[in-house]
């Protein structure tokens, strides 16, 4: 009878030990999210729309995912942490990134009260998990250690790259501290090695700093990523007022870019969102942002390249100015505290020199999408 109750444990994604001073657990879990219907507009050069499954597959909000993620009581209050996770696409069932199994989460750490959390290896960067407080309104609502990056895919997510190290939102070779203190301080660092004999070159670091106190959230980061040999500065303020059935979100992002020769590129951009979730099964988000660029070098394709990014063409010898504004909202209908509908929209609109490969050469898109989500 206990191998019975045994096997059904392991079966359902947990297992514990316990011995005189010691617990373990490991979780399995997961989240899918699918774009039954997604509407693009503008989605080649000549104009046309494309009706499908998301953009080429990928849902709107969160990215489907599986994960293992465990801890183990080691006395004195304090115990080991690790996360794996891997990112699908619904679907058609591919890897999101293939050849790379965990491209999500791949780290082990250790947590106490008193220092916090330390971990090492392959995990969202601090800015990015910090910022996404006011970055939209689908995330954390609190400061804190946990993950709380932004939505999946769709033209409103482009403030995520100002929170990107020199491997992009995620931190390859990566330590990192992140500790919620007593008294509602949230603060967080953490360091991207580049693994290689120019120990600069591929390197980056950011550090974060918020506070939690009563209805109110309110922070900021820092981020310096050195990306073969072009160095990049993000200074970013934001945070999220909770009332009642609701929240406010805003935040500012400053942007400072190396280009070799060339200016130094400078961006700036803001966003304001709200949430409102009345009694009952449905809640509401509406958001905007605008991104300003000034001096900023086109990539090969003749496009803006993403904060943080080398992928600027170094034999351009003139730079652009432009912003790009877009407008969001969606409703979702929670069937359950694990699943729910969802329907979503945004208008992007691009100004002056400000140019994005989705558009194939045009100044606006609108998006639309329903689908569902569910966590397990």
């Amino acid at each position: 009878m206990k191998q019975k109750y045994l096997a059904l444990a392991v079966a359902a994604g947990a297992f514990s030990a316990s011995g005189a001073h010691a617990q373990s657990s490991v979780q399995l879990y997961g989240l899918i999210d699918l774009s039954a219907v997604a509407y693009t507009t503008n989605a080649d050069a000549a104009g046309n729309h494309v009706i499908g499954m998301g953009h080429d597959g990928e849902p709107w909000f969160s990215g489907s995912r599986w994960g293992l993620r465990g801890a183990e009581d080691i006395g004195g209050g304090s115990k080991i942490l690790f996360n794996l996770e891997s990112e699908f696409v619904a679907a058609n069932g591919a890897s999101e990134d293939p050849g790379q199994i965990f491209d999500r989460d791949a780290w082990v750490g250790i947590e106490n009260a008193t220092i916090g959390q330390l971990s090492a290896g392959f995990r969202d960067t601090i800015a990015k998990d910090f910022s996404g407080l006011y970055g939209d309104p689908y995330t954390s609502t609190k400061f804190s250690p946990a993950e709380g990056a932004y939505t999946n895919s769709n033209n409103f997510k482009q403030l995520i790259f100002y929170s990107a190290g020199p491997t992009g939102t995620r931190n390859e070779n990566g330590i990192q501290w992140r500790k919620l203190f007593s008294n509602g301080i949230y603060a967080a660092a953490g360091y991207q090695f580049s693994n290689s004999t120019q120990f600069a070159n591929g390197s980056g670091y950011q550090g974060a700093l918020g506070w939690n106190v009563g209805p109110v959230s309110i922070g900021g980061f820092y981020n310096h990523t050195n990306n073969d040999g072009f160095t990049g500065q993000t200074f970013s303020v934001g945070g999220t007022y909770r009332f009642g059935i609701g929240r406010v979100n805003a935040g500012y992002f400053h942007y400072t870019g190396k280009q070799g020769a060339l200016p130094d590129r400078q961006d700036n951009a803001w966003t304001v969102s709200f949430k409102l979730a009345p009694h009952g099964p449905l809640d509401y988000e509406l958001g905007y942002q605008q991104m300003h660029v000034k001096n900023a070098a086109y990539d090969s394709d003749g496009n803006i390249p993403n904060a943080n990014s080398s992928l600027f063409d170094t034999a351009d010898t003139t730079v652009h100015n432009g912003y790009k504004e877009t407008v969001y909202a969606s409703t979702f209908y929670h069937l359950s505290k694990r699943t729910e509908l969802y329907l979503a929209a945004d208008y992007m609109k691009l100004h002056g020199g400000y140019t994005v490969a989705g558009t194939f050469g045009h100044n606006d898109q609108i998006e639309v999408a329903t689908g569902i989500r569910t966590r397990f």
